[in-house]
Parts: C-alpha cells; sequence; structure tokens
C-alpha cells in the first residue's frame, strides 16, 4: 500500500508539474510574441524597435529550447524511475562491481554511470543552445574545440570533488547506522563543510581552470570602486577582470569567495559596454545584497533546506516502499545508500517545483532591497542606465508574461525594477 500510494502521488506530481511548466512557457511565449513589435511607452525613448524585436525573439526561441527540454527531463525522469531504468542499471553494476571490488566502489560506480548517462542526454540539447541558438543571436563566442574542452575540464573537476564527497558520504551513511539512523544528520555535518570550503578554494583553484582572471588595470575605476567598497564598509582581497568575452557577449559582476579570500570579479564584456559611472553603481547594488544579508539568509535557507531533506531522506531509506514505489528493486546482498541518494534526488523536484514562486519572490524583493540600497552609495540614474544596457545586450525581453514572472522570475523585469529606483531630487 504505501509503494502504491507513493508511485500515484510522484506520477500526479511529475504529470501536473509537466502541465505546469507548459502552460507558463506558452502563456509566456504567446504574450511576448504579441508584444513583439511594440516597444513599451516608458522605453520608447531608449530602446530601439529593432532591440525590442531581437529581445522577443531570443525570448521565443529559448522558450522553444525550453519547451523541448522540460519534454526530455520528463521522458528521463520517468524512464529512470517507474520504467526502470535505474533498476537495471543497479542490477548490472552490483552484480558486475560489488563482487570483485567490493560495496563502496560498486555505490561509486553506480552513482558515477547515472551521472555519465544523464550527462550524455543532456549534451545534444545543450550543444544546440549554444550553437544554434545563442549563436543565431550573437552570443556565443566559443568554438567546438573550447566547448568540448569545458565540458572535459568540467568533468575532471566534478569527478576530483564529487567521487570523494560521494564517498564520505557513503561511508558515513554505513558507518552510522544506515538507513533509519541518524547519518543524515552527520552527512548534512559534512556537506555544509564541504560547501565552505568550496567557497574558499573556488576563486583560485577550480574558476582559473575555466577562464583567465587579471587585476584589474583602469586605475580611475579601481579608485573608484575602493572608494565606494570604503563607504559600503566591505573588504575584498582584489578586483578582478574575467575574460568572459572568450565564451559569450553577455556581461555580468559577481563577488566569489568567503570572507578574507572574497573577491570582486567584472566581466571585460561589462567594462567595455558601461561607463565608469554605471560600473559603480552596479557594483554598489551587488554590495546591497551584503549590506542585507542577502547571501548569509540564502546560505542559511539553503543549508537549513538540505538539512531537512536528508532528515526526510534518513526516514524514506528505511522504507522498502520508497523503493518499490519509484520503480526499484530494493538490494537484498548490498547497501542501499546510492540507491536511496539517487532516488531522492529524481523524486524530489516534482513536488519542489510548486514552492518554485516563494523562492522566486524572495528573491525579486532581494533585488528590490539591493537596487535601493545602491541608489543611496551611487548615481541613481546610472543604475537605471546600466540596467537598460544590460537588458538590451542580454536580449531580455522588455515584455514578459505576469503569471510566468511571478513563477519563475528571480529579478523583477525592468519595467517594474526601474519605476521602483528612487527619483532623483
Amino acid at each position: 500500500m504505501q509503494a502504491q500510494l507513493l508511485t500515484l502521488a510522484f506520477a500526479a506530481a511529475l504529470l501536473l508539474s509537466l502541465a505546469v511548466k507548459f502552460w507558463l512557457a506558452t502563456r509566456q511565449m504567446r504574450f511576448v510574441a504579441a508584444h513583439r513589435d511594440q516597444v513599451p511607452a516608458a522605453f520608447a525613448a531608449t530602446v530601439t524597435p529593432e532591440a525590442h524585436r531581437r529581445a522577443a525573439d531570443y525570448t521565443l526561441a529559448k522558450g522553444r529550447l525550453g519547451l523541448l527540454s522540460t519534454a526530455l527531463g520528463t521522458a528521463v525522469l520517468l524512464g529512470w524511475t517507474l520504467l526502470g531504468g535505474l533498476d537495471a542499471l543497479n542490477a548490472v553494476l552490483r552484480d558486475a562491481v560489488q563482487p570483485r571490488f567490493g560495496t563502496m566502489a560498486y555505490q561509486l560506480a553506480l552513482l558515477a554511470a547515472f551521472t555519465v548517462i544523464g550527462g550524455l542526454i543532456e549534451l545534444p540539447l545543450d550543444w544546440v543552445g549554444t550553437f544554434r541558438v545563442e549563436q543565431r543571436f550573437g552570443f556565443n563566442r566559443m568554438t567546438q574545440r573550447m566547448w568540448l574542452l569545458d565540458l572535459a575540464k568540467g568533468t575532471a573537476v566534478g569527478a576530483l570533488i564529487g567521487l570523494p564527497l560521494a564517498a564520505l558520504i557513503l561511508w558515513i551513511m554505513g558507518a552510522t547506522g544506515g538507513p533509519g539512523g541518524l547519518w543524515w544528520l552527520w552527512a548534512w555535518g559534512a556537506w555544509v563543510a564541504f560547501n565552505l570550503v568550496l567557497l574558499v578554494v573556488y576563486p583560485t583553484l577550480i574558476a582559473p581552470l575555466f577562464n583567465k582572471f587579471e587585476p584589474l588595470a583602469d586605475e580611475a575605476l579601481k579608485t573608484r570602486v575602493q572608494s565606494l567598497m570604503q563607504r559600503c564598509g566591505f573588504a575584498a582581497k582584489g578586483l578582478f577582470v574575467m575574460d568572459g568575452s572568450r565564451r559569450s557577449a553577455h556581461a555580468n559582476a559577481y563577488f566569489t569567495g568567503l570572507g578574507a579570500a572574497k573577491r570582486v570579479v567584472f566581466f571585460d564584456t561589462l567594462l567595455q559596454r558601461l561607463t565608469p559611472g554605471e560600473v559603480e553603481a552596479v557594483l554598489a547594488h551587488e554590495l546591497g545584497h551584503f549590506k542585507h544579508k542577502h547571501v548569509l539568509q540564502r546560505m542559511v535557507g539553503i543549508f537549513g533546506l538540505s538539512l531537512a531533506g536528508l532528515a526526510l531522506l534518513g526516514w524514506l531509506a528505511a522504507q522498502s516502499g520508497f523503493y518499490t514505489g519509484l520503480g526499484v528493486a530494493p538490494n537484498m546482498g548490498a547497501p542501499n545508500d546510492a540507491l536511496a541518494l539517487l532516488l531522492f534526488m529524481l523524486a524530489l523536484p516534482p513536488f519542489t517545483f510548486f514552492v518554485s514562486p516563494l523562492l522566486a519572490q524572495w528573491s525579486r524583493r532581494h533585488e528590490f532591497q539591493a537596487d535601493a540600497y545602491a541608489c543611496t552609495q551611487a548615481d541613481g540614474r546610472d543604475l537605471a542606465r546600466a540596467l537598460l544596457k544590460l537588458h538590451e545586450d542580454n536580449a531580455a525581453t522588455l515584455t514578459p508574461d505576469p503569471v510566468y514572472v511571478r513563477f519563475y522570475y528571480s529579478h523583477p523585469p525592468a519595467s517594474e525594477r526601474l519605476a521602483a529606483l528612487p527619483t532623483p531630487a
């Protein structure tokens, strides 16, 4: 009975989430297409009809690819679970690996094989997104060779980091009582510690594998940025320019690192497009997130949700119906720890999808607060001009569907964001 209820609940959540995703995506595409030829009145003086149509076409192209990705993802999820894909993979690897190399090797092989197969399935759509959609609209600057090299490096880094972490979690699950014990609490502590360490080492050890980072050479801009950070009480280890233009024409700036390892990173495309005052305003917005402790709030939120999730998994992993209800026969002569982790990862998204609007609303509120703070530390007119340039350069539509915005947008649409900026005296 427990297995049947789980099967029905999972199938219902999957179908309902699929229906809502398609409904939202088609709403967005219809709304954008209907407003493609008319620049909103508030932007008529600053956005050309050509730029507005380009943004609409880019949004529609991404929307069509997104529909295909959603359909494929749902089919793959069904294949792994109720149609028996994970059960078959588990049986093959358990019988082939465990007798010769032991239970830990078998479980790591299962996690690795699942990850590789999933990545290969997603690879064609990633290629289309990069070399068809992004390239069609002039954003992609990657070559096929660079794309493959990034893929190889990403896979290697993922294996070097992910496999030891997975081995640690699996060891904890086995050493602290297995399913039904308090392994989830110890695993959560290890996961939190791992993420904190990763935040420290990522800027200096991992990010340089994919991009070049050079100290900000513009002394006038450097002085301006350092003055802003002093006013805001923010200390960083350095100001760096990243060669984002090697891969994309999209522009951005961000903070990375933790504690004394924090650094400010500007895309070279951002510095090429914005004036010094606009760069200062964009950075002031990012500093607003730190001033309002948004970054800390998000970290605490993520860690809290992960603790709740692992606690739930700790209970589910001890229930035979958790496995059979999702299309997998639990192991009799081998641990079920890796199976439990994979099943939980597969089953959770259809249920948590319906929390998306709350998280998006929380994020948009943070963006408004950061904008307001930026206007106290820099010129609000510079921020408005920077936001418009970034929207145009990134081909972000000015006319998104309101319902789609409320469900998905982590940042407010341009019309709401600019309207909320304080009016200069």
